[in-house]
Formats: C-alpha cells, sequence, structure tokens
C-alpha cells in the first residue's frame, strides 16, 4: 500500500483521484477484501477526498426562491396564499420568478409564518433576521433624497428596500444599535426648527458619521482638548483666504473630525455637535448660507459644545442647531445653547475688544476693518456679529464673503 498523504492543496486532490482511478482498476472484477491492501487504500483516499470537498467546495445553501416555491408544494399554497407576506399578486409574481428581490421585511414574514430558514432567506449561513429598531418607519426616510445625494444605493422600488437601504447606512454611521439611539438632545427649547423632518435629519447625522468613520483622524481625542484657547486659535484661521480648509486639517490634529454634508430638504439645520461610537467628537455643517460669517459661527458654536458640553460626562449624545432661531428665542432658549454662543463669540472677537469699540453706533466699513485687524480674524466676523446685533442683515453684505466656503470643502 503507498503512503497516504493529508489532501490540503488541488495537487493533492487531483493526486488522490488519479491514485483512486488507478486502484479502481485494480480492483475491477475482483472480490471485495476489506484486508486487500489496496481496498483500504481506496477506502481512506475515498474518506480524505470527501472530507477535502466539503471543506473546499461546500454544498451552497439552496436558493430563496426555490426554499419558498418547496415550502408552498409542502403545505400545498398558491401564488395567492403569499400576498399577506409578499404584497400584491404581482409582487408575489416578480419574486417567484426572480425578477424582485426579496425584501427584509418579506423575508421576515416567510420566516415567522412559512419557518423557511433566515440564513437560506438572507444567503448567509448562520444569519439570523434583525429585529425592527423601534420607533423606525423605514419608509418615511426622504429615500429618493438620500439616493440623489449618494448616501444609499440609487435602485428600482426604493420604499421596497427601505429598510436594507436604510440600514446599510446605519452600518456605516457605527452600526445598526448605535444608529438606532439617540443622536441629539432632544427637548422643548432645543435649537430645531418645528418643521423640521426628523426622519431627515437622522439621516444627515448618520451620513455626517459615516464620513468621519470612512477617514478618521490619526490623532487620537483627549477629553479636553476643545478648549477656548483652542477655539481662538481656530478662529483666527478666518484671515487666511482657505481658512475653513486650514481649520479641518488643524482640527484633525486634535482628534475633532469635520465633515461637510449638504442639508436635506426640512433639514432646517446649520450644524452639529455629534459622537462616534468611540466617544470622538464629529462636527458637521451643512453650508446651506455660504458665507464666511456663517460658517465661522456656527464651527465655533458647534465646538463649544464639544468643550463644554460633550467632555463633562452628563450623558449628552449630540447637538443639532438651526442658528436662524438664534435671535428668535424669547428668552426660552436652552442655557447650553447660549453657553455655546457666547464661547463662539468670545473666541471669535475677544470681549475686551468689543467692548472698546462704538462699532454699532458707527457700523461703517472702516470700523469693521479696523476691528477685524484688532481681533485677528476675517472682516465677515465682524460685519456678520453687527448685523446679528442690529438685525439689520442688509448691512455690510459686502463683507459676510457668499460663496466662498463651500467650493473648499468640495474639491
Amino acid at each position: 500500500m503507498a503512503q497516504i498523504r493529508a489532501i490540503r492543496s488541488e495537487e493533492d486532490y487531483d493526486a488522490a483521484l488519479a491514485r483512486i482511478t488507478e486502484l479502481m482498476d485494480a480492483l475491477s472484477g475482483q472480490v471485495e477484501d476489506a484486508d486487500d491492501p489496496n481496498q483500504v487504500e481506496l477506502d481512506v483516499l475515498a474518506d480524505l477526498v470527501e472530507l477535502y470537498e466539503g471543506r473546499r467546495h461546500p454544498i451552497g445553501l439552496p436558493d430563496p426562491v426555490s426554499a419558498i416555491m418547496f415550502r408552498m408544494d409542502q403545505a400545498n399554497l398558491t401564488s395567492r396564499d403569499l400576498t399577506p407576506f409578499i404584497g400584491s399578486r404581482a409582487k408575489v409574481s416578480e419574486v417567484l420568478s426572480g425578477k424582485r428581490v426579496i425584501t427584509m421585511s418579506m423575508a421576515r414574514a416567510l420566516h415567522r409564518h412559512l419557518g423557511i430558514p433566515a440564513d437560506v432567506l438572507l444567503q448567509e449561513p448562520g444569519a439570523s433576521l434583525p429585529d425592527t429598531p423601534p420607533g423606525l418607519e423605514f419608509t418615511r426616510f426622504p429615500l429618493k433624497a438620500m439616493a440623489n445625494a449618494g448616501w444609499i444605493p440609487h435602485v428600482q422600488n426604493l420604499k421596497d428596500q427601505a429598510e436594507e437601504l436604510v440600514t446599510g447606512l446605519m452600518e456605516r454611521a457605527g452600526g445598526r444599535a448605535f444608529a438606532a439611539a439617540p443622536l441629539y438632545r432632544k427637548n422643548d427649547s432645543r435649537r430645531i426648527n418645528a418643521q423640521t423632518d426628523d426622519y431627515a435629519l437622522r439621516a444627515w447625522c448618520w451620513q455626517v458619521l459615516a464620513q468621519a468613520k470612512e477617514k478618521p483622524p490619526l490623532i487620537e481625542y483627549q477629553t479636553g482638548a476643545v478648549s477656548p484657547q483652542l477655539l481662538r486659535q481656530v478662529a483666527q484661521f478666518s484671515v487666511l483666504e482657505d481658512g475653513p480648509a486650514h481649520a479641518k486639517k488643524f482640527l484633525a490634529q486634535h482628534g475633532v473630525g469635520l465633515e461637510y454634508v449638504k442639508h436635506l430638504p426640512r433639514t432646517h439645520l446649520d450644524g452639529s455637535a455629534l459622537r462616534l461610537p468611540d466617544g470622538r467628537p464629529v462636527i458637521g455643517l451643512t453650508l446651506r448660507y455660504d458665507r464666511i460669517d456663517n460658517f465661522w459661527f456656527t464651527l465655533l458654536h458647534e465646538l463649544g459644545h464639544v468643550g463644554l458640553h460633550l467632555d463633562d460626562c452628563s450623558g449628552e449624545v449630540g447637538f443639532v442647531d438651526d442658528l436662524s432661531l438664534r435671535g428668535v428665542e424669547s428668552g426660552r432658549g436652552d442655557t447650553k445653547e447660549q453657553e455655546a454662543d457666547q464661547q463662539a463669540q468670545d473666541a471669535l472677537i475677544p470681549q475686551e475688544i468689543w467692548d472698546a469699540g462704538v462699532i454699532l453706533k458707527n457700523p461703517a466699513p472702516m470700523a469693521v476693518l479696523q476691528m477685524a485687524s484688532k481681533a485677528d480674524v476675517h472682516p465677515a466676523i465682524i460685519a456678520g456679529r453687527v448685523r446679528h446685533e442690529l438685525d439689520n442683515y442688509r448691512l455690510l453684505s459686502q463683507f459676510v464673503g457668499s460663496g466662498q466656503v463651500r467650493r473648499q470643502f468640495e474639491n
């Protein structure tokens, strides 16, 4: 009997098959004898080949349509009987003909009511069907707008595949369980427009986090890194023509992500301060008002939230802000929002410089330039503060720098 070795490669496999052929030819016409060395070798080689084939060429799962039709045959069901689980008779016909994919909601119903294994329906060995996150209706997300923005694939029958598409975004943002949890504060005085679509807002936050996860800062974030001194350093980048790009790079060097994500309809949003699953802070900006003054105040406001509120271990999960509400809160403003406003304001224009000027009494262009020089910031920041304080947004419009920020993030 030849020496027998384990089959570990395709070459070993081919050699074993050739040897089996030789042994079968040699044993042909003989009475089977279990003690014959050739028969013993043949039996051992056959077992080794079967083991190798099982490891390298496993039998795949049956396809979902075959499993459904087998179950229909077992239970004597017609296509009409599948409509409660799949939908209309047209959808049933398309699923059974392979023209329509089986969605997660269909799979969940077929598994629950017909007993078809989850791993067969999902075509993943050992897979299970996840529960629907409480409080979420996947078809209420603005799927078309999300697809147009490139956040989810642009497929036919968006609503039919809503759960798969949205959960794909959730996974990119940090995982289904993490993304389904609250991402931002909810209370009566939060700076969120009453007309905001919460589903659009959730999707926007997930895209911010997804982008931040794809290209994380190389530096680990240290609690306390976002101090008033750091905010002041960031503000001084405003004097540079490409200051926003410098700010993004500078914050990355301190472990803070900065992401631009265009707003969706009905988000009514300027910015956010969020946290990834590992605790790293991420600033998200919509740049819906593409002005220099708006960019710097929004950025410093959200950084204020990071330093003042996300670092204090009080359980805050994140903030989202419609800063157009800042001037119309009528005394009902959130204390935390006011604190972030103040820190941003002080970082952009130190209080002693603002108090020393009389710019509100004489908001002339030369006064703007002089104060900007003293504060070491862009004149747009001075003009923006004056316009806000006087509630006159026609004033000093030549300074605010419209159309000069977004292009730095889109390139």
